[in-house]
């Protein structure tokens, strides 16, 4: 969404390369996180939101493009660049349909994959607005619940991020470990997470998150 730092994800097992682009990218402006094998790569990218994914065909542990598929599969939506020494059509094609949304061959400038980025974090900051929260719409601008029947409830910031953190991930079971580190990473406050969850329910319904014994929260229905 246009007005934060896109949060981007670096996926590549050359440790010198991804080093470099962590902090070219951070230099720019973005918030980037780091992996060097494909395991890591799917436990971030189905853990935590990003924008952007800039990812090496040829990685350990789980190949690149399985890591896509298998993201897309759990409908993960951030925009993939692909980084690969490939470059015949049929390995492009095979990129993008697993869900690559550009291709970049290895060996590249630093001004294309900063260009590339940028044009991807566009497409992301062009997208709609409103994310789909349990049969209402949480618009991401101005911080607001629109509900099935008209009713515009405001959200404070954090109250935002939490349901934001439970939407993009509808169907998945969020620990409160996960959702401390995503959205309260700067209080030490055990029971942040609930008492966030308390004031969501307060404002939307008990329906709203639903509590999943032993295991975390997940969006419930609005």
């Amino acid at each position: 969404m246009p007005g934060r730092p896109h949060r981007l994800l670096v996926v590549e097992d050359d440790r010198e390369l991804n080093d470099m682009l962590a902090e070219v990218l951070t230099d720019e402006g973005y918030v980037v996180d780091q992996a060097r094998d494909g395991h890591r790569g799917l436990h971030l990218g189905l853990t935590r939101p990003y924008d952007v994914l800039v990812v090496d065909r040829r990685l350990p542990a789980v190949d690149g493009l399985d890591m896509l598929t298998r993201l897309r599969a759990r409908a993960v939506s951030a925009r993939a660049l692909v980084l690969t020494a490939l470059g015949t059509v049929a390995d492009r094609v095979a990129g993008l349909d697993a869900g690559a949304d550009d291709y970049l061959v290895k060996p590249f400038e630093l001004d294309e994959l900063s260009a590339r980025i940028r044009a991807l974090c566009r497409r992301v900051d062009e997208a709609d607005t409103h994310l789909p929260v349990g049969g209402a719409s949480l618009d991401l601008v101005t911080r607001q619940v629109v509900l099935g029947n008209g009713r515009q409830v405001d959200l404070s910031a954090r109250e935002h991020a939490l349901l934001r953190a439970l939407a993009e991930r509808p169907q998945a079971v969020h620990t409160r470990s996960e959702l401390r580190r995503q959205v309260f990473a700067d209080t030490e406050a055990a029971s942040i997470v609930d008492t966030y969850v308390y004031y969501l329910r307060r404002k939307l319904g008990r329906d709203a998150v639903s509590t999943v014994r032993g295991a975390g929260y997940r969006l419930g229905a609005l």
